[in-house]
């Protein structure tokens, strides 16, 4: 009956598609589209979660030479198709009712026992710009399904970066060196912390909120992104 009456309301179209987008859990997008949002399962590096061209490989290259501070890092799916859609919708558009579904479908995700779930932060300028940080959101409807404690005032980013679009590996783990800190150390020392993002490509955010966490007492740091993007 809700669903009834918000379509003869607000009525939407699914920006995939173009079908009606008739369950408002998940709207604007469809129920066929959000269906089609699946794990990825191929091969992927035991360490970062990055996918790996062959089931021979279990520690991709990066994670070798320069091993991450985290203990593990996940992503439900690939950074493309619905999925990417969705994201974009939530990030970019304020379509802030979708990151309660995509906090769900990280839910499927095997998560090790952790005390604490902590986002990934904006910088205060750039929060002040987008009115609300979308891995904050996910984070904390993250923490009310695994009946965590959500902690949001630990870790901050320190600085303003570039946006990481466009830039090679080693430019995106420079734009992020040192970006980040914490203030409260209390909260999240000899704490198992679940770290969430939305989307991890190189890394290098992650691995520089995962360093400055470890530098201040945090025990074991385990990662989960919606997705992962590819590198160029």
């Amino acid at each position: 009956m809700r669903n009834t009456l918000l379509n003869i309301l607000f009525p939407e179209t699914c920006p995939i598609c173009q079908r009606p987008a008739s369950d408002h859990t998940t709207a604007p997008v469809c129920t066929e589209c959000w269906l089609s949002i699946i794990p990825y399962t191929g091969p992927a590096c035991r360490k970062c979660g990055r996918p790996l061209t062959s089931d021979a490989s279990i520690i991709c290259g990066d994670c070798l030479h320069d091993e991450p501070a985290f203990a593990s890092c996940r992503s439900f799916g690939l950074y493309e198709g619905a999925l990417r859609k969705a994201i974009n919708l939530l990030k970019y558009h304020r379509v802030q009712r979708l990151s309660k579904p995509l906090s769900d479908i990280l839910l499927h995700i095997k998560i090790p026992r952790i005390d604490a779930v902590l986002p990934v932060p904006l910088y205060k300028k750039r929060l002040r710009q987008r009115e609300f940080n979308q891995s904050a959101l996910i984070a904390k409807y993250s923490a009310e399904g695994l009946g965590s404690l959500l902690v949001t005032d630990a870790l901050v980013k320190m600085r303003d970066t570039r946006p990481q679009v466009g830039l090679s590996s080693d430019e995106r783990r420079k734009n992020m060196r040192n970006a980040f800190g914490v203030q409260n150390n209390m909260a999240i020392q000899g704490k198992d912390i679940l770290l969430i993002d939305d989307v991890s490509t190189t890394g290098a955010t992650i691995r520089e909120c995962s360093r400055v966490l470890k530098k201040a007492g945090a025990g074991d740091i385990h990662v989960l992104t919606l997705a992962h993007g590819m590198r160029e």
